[in-house]
């Protein structure tokens, strides 16, 4: 079974040591199903997180769910805007690019 790590008791999320696709064994804490694979180094939520929600991974709020976020649901910029950088709701969920900046 994959792994992933949970760096605070405060977080709902876990930051995933391997690549995962069906379970991980939360480093401290439980396993998860996940409901699609996820990356190495991306983050899983712990807990079910309402749309407005603070996204916690450090102890401190990393972001605000911009929709609901289920148990195992993989949590990047397609349903978590950044709380350090506006700009972030605009950024490619693929790729991570910003949108408002032409690269040649």
């Amino acid at each position: 079974m994959s792994r992933a790590f949970r760096i605070h008791p405060d977080d709902n999320v876990a930051t995933l040591l391997e690549d995962a696709a069906e379970r991980v064994s939360v480093v401290g804490g439980p396993d998860v199903a996940l409901h699609a694979p996820i990356a190495l180094g991306h983050k899983v939520a712990l807990v079910d997180i309402a749309e407005g929600a603070a996204v916690v991974k450090f102890g401190i709020p990393i972001g605000i769910a911009s929709s609901a976020i289920r148990v195992g649901d993989w949590v990047h910029l397609h349903n978590c805007a950044s709380r350090f950088d506006e700009r972030s709701g605009g950024f490619d969920t693929v790729t991570g690019a910003a949108k408002d900046m032409a690269y040649d």
